[in-house]
């Protein structure tokens, strides 16, 4: 191993500056046997770099190359895989794990202490080792084989030092002074040896006579320890003398750090003083004003809210810790609590009989108001009651039951004035709504009475049923409106019921809006929470008591619903009054639904805008819903009225009295409904209408026996285009092309079905051509057929002259006539497109003659030139 040693320091290792310290014997574990060397260098030149390399001997000779090298700072960790047992397993962890089997243990243990070494010496501990045995990793290793590979040369490096300039200086100029120092190296050392020998003695010499020195300098020391001993006794009295300075400055200090606490409970006890003083003491005139101040008058009232509020500002006060013991709080809390009390029972006790006096005078005005249809005013009561608003505030804040005590008095109270001011206005109302009827030349069956209403509700209801029936079986119904005139449909009597409708709803809107605006304010409803740090105070024996904050703001959500029940229960006749109003207009005329809807819609709408949540939005949201309903009732009953409509079998029909009553209905709607909220229901209602129209009009058509089918289906569905045309109701668009379509088609057929009698002959002579030609007969050999010769064509020919032709014209006009009605005016379009039939089928039978006879000379005997005359000549003589 010293030969391989040896041979890769020289071949390998020299040329590259380095030294070879160790070397091991290795092969890859668990592969196919490979020897190689694991060598440990380091470079001669500095900074001294330490590689593990790996040396493997060539497959072409026997010299090694150099196969691959590691740097030993990227060596992590060697695992020697046993520290007790002889193992020559190990590993080398570089950055991955390389894994080695020695050819014997004791090179890997000589590697592997080498490699402990080197990490030792340059790399500070670095490497970390695992499974080594702790002998293995000291400094010195045994003698032997691995002291040889190893550790020799590795303390050579230890104890080499190199000389500095001056040492190597002194070398030189010694050798100089030595002239043999290079020929005869033992004659320069043993000079060198003597010249040490005398140093040697000289200096034993010089010891021996600094002796006396010595001796010198010893009895000084005891004499400075005697001084020592001297000086401490004096500091030893001096600190006796001053521990009894100490005392009585610590007694001092200890007097002094107690005036000190003493100053600042001093002072804090001021502060609480001061604090209770500021915020827990009132006023006489306060209490004054708590105990005796007027309530009637402006300068009082505004006293007592001074004063109450000063009361709830001593109450709300956050005491602090300790301060609810005292004595002097207890009984301040006492006072305030009793203050509390008799203000509130005061307060109370003064707004009983505010309200009790208010309803009173309010109800005795009421009789101005009857003859008109106004309700009364309560503004004058609001601005009395809103200088208690502060007031009722502060004893919502102290005394809850007594502040809800007196809502349920004040509702109470308005719940009764409301009552009989909203009944006797809806009593005036429904006495002019009933008037209408009365005022109409007795067409609703009270043939100009004049005894006067009573106003009750029996009596009312009563005319409403007289003037139902009358009306229903006079105009409320399109089947009937076809059949009056506009002075019978009494056009004013719903205008003046629609001015009735408004002025109810105009005068209920801002009576509701100002009693909640009233109740929100007055009663503090609806606002802000007005106490800090997010907390609400309750009283209770003149203790402030928190609420949580969740509970509050609950409670100030909920307020809104308190409102609204108070405006339910005061106003809770008005929903019964408008539903009962809305009923006996209904029962009066059924149309009347109409100007309901609209006039309900946009008052609803406008209370949205307002307040979507407020009690007036809520209640005409559902009498909007009868309104509806009603309206939906009317519409459905007109349609019924439709499919139950008989017509006369010995009279010619004409305009069915449901279309007019449709073209009649729909003008008004227009009216009505112009810039209206609510235009959809129109819209969906003209829709069921106009379909129930057309049904009906094709089943009283296949129903006629005096006039043909197609005479109604023309005269009807024309006279529905030329409403739907002139209206211009955009969502029956579709409807009116397709009433255009059927009265056209109906005409054409009409047209067409007359014309066919006139010339009966002819026609059916030229029909037989047509077949033949159908057949596969050629056109020109048409007159060689038996029945189809030029003798049968002169002899059908010859059957009608023009003065005959003109006779069956005249009796056609005549019987058209008879078919239409005159409403429509329709027989001048009929009797035009009878003529442009007549002359095509003349036309079509010549282009028959001249294809089918050629060359037969034969002609009609009138020509369109005559024919033309007949038909004028013959309207004009009608």
């Amino acid at each position: 191993m010293t030969a391989i040693k040896h041979a890769l320091q020289r071949d390998i290792f020299t040329p590259n500056d380095e030294r070879l310290l160790s070397i091991v014997n290795v092969c890859k574990a668990g592969k196919k046997k490979k020897n190689c060397f694991l060598c440990a260098t380091v470079t001669t030149e500095r900074p001294v770099q330490v590689r593990v390399v790996k040396v493997k001997k060539s497959d072409k000779g026997d010299f090694y190359k150099r196969q691959m090298a590691w740097e030993l700072r990227d060596l992590a960790e060697v695992d020697a895989k046993d520290a007790n047992k002889e193992n020559p397993e190990f590993d080398l962890h570089f950055e991955k794990v390389y894994r080695w089997v020695a050819s014997s243990t004791a090179e890997k243990n000589s590697f592997i202490s080498c490699i402990w070494k080197l990490n030792q010496r340059y790399l500070r501990k670095k490497v970390e080792f695992v499974n080594v045995s702790s002998q293995l990793l000291e400094e010195s290793v045994p003698s032997g084989e691995s002291q040889s590979v190893a550790g020799g040369d590795e303390d050579a490096l230890d104890d080499y030092q190199e000389l500095n300039a001056r040492e190597e200086q002194d070398i030189e100029n010694m050798m100089e002074v030595c002239e043999c120092a290079i020929s005869n190296a033992e004659a320069f050392a043993e000079k060198l040896s003597r010249e040490l020998q005398v140093l040697d003695g000289a200096n034993i010499q010089s010891i021996m006579a600094s002796e006396k020195q010595v001796n010198i300098l010893m009895q000084l020391l005891d004499e400075a320890l005697t001084e020592v001993d001297t000086i401490e006794g004096k500091l030893l009295s001096y600190e006796e003398m001053l521990q009894s300075v100490k005392e009585q400055m610590d007694q001092i200090s200890q007097s002094n750090r107690l005036i000190q606490i003493s100053n600042t409970n001093n002072g804090k006890l001021l502060d609480e003083i001061q604090f209770l003083v500021n915020y827990m003491d009132l006023s006489k005139g306060h209490i004054r004003a708590l105990q005796e101040g007027d309530l009637s008058s402006p300068k009082g009232i505004e006293a007592c809210i001074n004063a109450s509020e000063a009361l709830l500002q001593c109450m709300n006060v956050a005491l602090r810790p300790g301060h609810d013991k005292l004595m002097a709080v207890k009984e301040q809390q006492h006072l305030f609590a009793e203050l509390r009390d008799v203000f509130a029972r005061r307060l109370t006790n003064h707004l009983n009989n505010v309200f009790v006096h208010q309803g009173h005078d309010q109800s005795s005005t009421l009789s101005q108001h009857t003859a008109e249809l106004t309700l009364p005013k309560h503004s004058p009561l609001h601005r009395d009651l809103l200088r208690y608003a502060k007031l009722m505030e502060w004893l919502k804040n102290t005394q809850r039951e007594k502040y809800e005590g007196l809502s349920r008095t004040y509702v109470d109270y308005m719940t009764r004035l409301y009552e009989r001011e909203i009944k006797d206005f809806f009593e005036v109302a429904k006495i002019k709504m009933a008037g209408t009827t009365k005022e109409g030349k007795g067409k609703f069956g009270l043939h100009g009475s004049s005894g006067k209403l009573t106003g009750s509700t029996s009596s009312l209801n009563k005319l409403a049923v007289s003037s139902s029936n009358s009306r229903r079986s006079q105009s409320s119904s399109l089947l009937d409106m076809g059949n009056m005139s506009a002075s019978d449909l009494d056009v004013a009597d719903r205008t003046k019921f629609d001015k009735i409708f408004e002025q109810v709803l105009s005068e209920l809107e801002p009576l509701c809006l100002a009693e909640q605006d009233f109740i929100s304010k007055f009663f503090k409803l609806q606002q802000q929470p007005t106490l800090a740090q997010g907390q609400n105070t309750d009283y209770h024996d003149g203790v402030p008591h928190s609420r949580p904050v969740s509970e509050h703001r609950h409670s100030i959500s909920s307020e809104k619903d308190i409102v609204r029940q108070m405006m339910n229960k005061i106003f809770q006749s008005i929903e019964t009054e408008l539903n009962s109003l809305i009923a006996l207009g209904d029962k009066i005329d059924s149309f009347n639904s109409l100007y309901m809807l609209v006039k309900m819609s946009h008052h609803v709408w406008t209370a949205e805008n307002v307040d979507p949540a407020s009690y007036l939005s809520t209640t005409l949201g559902n009498v909007l819903v009868t309104v509806k309903r009603n309206f939906d009732k009317c519409i459905s009953g007109q349609i019924k009225q439709m499919e139950e409509v008989k017509i006369s079998k010995k009279s010619k029909v004409g305009i069915l009295p449901f279309v007019t009553g449709f073209e009649e209905f729909a003008e008004l709607a227009e009216t009505i409904f112009r810039n209206a909220e609510r235009r959809g229901d129109l819209d969906k209602a003209y829709v069921k209408l106009i379909r129930a129209v057309f049904m009906n009009v094709e089943k009283v058509a296949n129903e006629s026996q005096k006039t043909p089918r197609d005479v109604v289906m023309m005269e009807n569905f024309h006279h529905i285009f030329s409403t739907l045309s002139r209206l211009k109701i955009s969502c029956l668009e579709a409807e009116r092309k397709e009433a255009k379509h059927k009265y056209t088609d109906h005409l054409q057929s009409y047209v067409i079905n007359s014309l066919g009698q006139p010339l009966e002959k002819l026609n059916h002579f030229f029909e037989g051509v047509e077949a033949r030609v159908a057949q596969g007969v050629r056109e020109e050999e048409v007159s060689y057929q038996l029945a189809f010769n030029k003798q049968e064509l002169r002899k059908v020919i010859k059957e009608y002259p023009g003065k005959e032709v003109k006779k069956g014209l005249d009796n056609l006009y005549k019987k058209v006539d008879k078919h239409l009605c005159e409403e429509e005016s329709l027989l001048q379009v009929v009797w035009h497109s009878m003529q442009d039939e007549f002359i095509r089928q003349y036309k079509h039978f010549e282009g028959l003659i001249n294809r089918c006879y050629p060359g037969s000379g034969i002609t009609m005997d009138f020509t369109i030139q005559d024919m033309l005359e007949y038909f004028s000549s013959i309207a004009q003589s009608h």
